[in-house]
């Protein structure tokens, strides 16, 4: 594996590790990067991801910003989840739980979501935790509503087959199997840039791959169904959106919709050539765009904060 390759999927070792426990009594698994007292941001990644996803992102912040990064149930070192399953409420719960258990009373930081990471803001949009917590936040290629009737991963007319087929896609129960040159080709061709380099693709594959196939299939099913447009119209933090114009998961369509509903929206960056995989295919804007949020809407002594034993429990 080449040098480009390792830091594509290599994330710092965290400072500290937690086990929150959601509503339903879910164990999110927990990494926080970073100085106690640095100005924080809080990232949630996507289907099939992990908390390796952001590995660009904690590489850069971490030196001087409070980095929290979590597992969503079912994914990485998150276990299956409890009662509550998997919904878009489970994915509510589990964020308010990361915020009321990494940060203090009244302490902000910028939330960013990558695809369902984006969905689980939007869900989370008229949470407790999310309006004293969120000071801004940037929505990375994800969806509110129809993502399989606007899902052009199939190369199929738009109309009620190909919505039908991309569903069984999103829910299909067969196991994607080890990371060989076919299964690299064709996670490309669905989720990233025609000119993604050879690396960040094999690094993708490594993660998405690592994904239990039961909550990549509950997940899909999940998402199959996905409507979250009047959760985004209750976002009134402001917000970002970025978007790759070759995305086929989530196509730009999606978030030039997010971006007029949104209540305090800071605009649509759309990123020529890039696919569904913005954090890894454009970590340096992506990153960029995160420390100008930061700069913008988060104080330094609005940061400060030790995390204590008695707030995880």
């Amino acid at each position: 594996m080449s040098r480009l390759s390792r830091r594509a999927d290599t994330t710092p070792a965290p400072v500290r590790e937690l086990t929150v426990t959601s509503a339903d009594g879910s164990r999110v698994h927990v990494e926080l990067h970073g100085p106690d007292d640095a100005p924080a941001v809080v990232l949630a990644h996507g289907w099939t991801c992990s908390t390796r996803f952001w590995a660009a992102q904690v590489r850069d912040l971490a030196a001087d910003h409070r980095v929290v990064v979590y597992d969503q149930r079912g994914h990485g070192r998150s276990p299956e989840p409890g009662p509550g399953g998997y919904s878009t409420h489970a994915l509510a719960d589990d964020l308010e739980a990361v915020l009321r258990a990494t940060l203090a009373p009244g302490q902000k930081a910028v939330l960013a979501g990558h695809s369902m990471g984006g969905m689980t803001i939007m869900a989370s949009a008229g949470r407790d935790a999310v309006r004293e917590h969120g000071a801004a936040v940037l929505l990375c290629s994800t969806g509110s509503s129809r993502l399989t009737a606007e899902s052009l991963v199939l190369p199929l007319r738009a109309g009620a087959l190909r919505t039908r087929l991309t569903a069984a896609v999103l829910g299909a129960r067969a196991p994607l199997g080890p990371v060989t040159g076919v299964s690299k080709a064709i996670l490309k061709y669905a989720t990233m840039g025609r000119g993604s380099a050879p690396e960040r693709v094999d690094a993708c594959a490594r993660i998405v791959h690592a994904c239990p196939r039961r909550a990549r299939v509950a997940w899909g099913q999940v998402l199959a169904e996905l409507d979250l447009e009047a959760d985004v119209r209750e976002l009134r933090l402001p917000t970002a959106v970025i978007a790759g114009t070759d995305d086929r998961l989530t196509p730009p369509v999606h978030a030039r919709a997010i971006e007029a509903a949104l209540p305090q929206s800071l605009g649509l960056t759309e990123l020529t050539g890039t696919g569904h995989m913005t954090p890894m295919e454009a970590p340096e804007v992506v990153t960029a765009k995160l420390r100008e949020l930061v700069d913008l809407y988060v104080t330094v002594d609005g940061a400060a904060h030790a995390v204590s034993e008695e707030e995880v429990a």
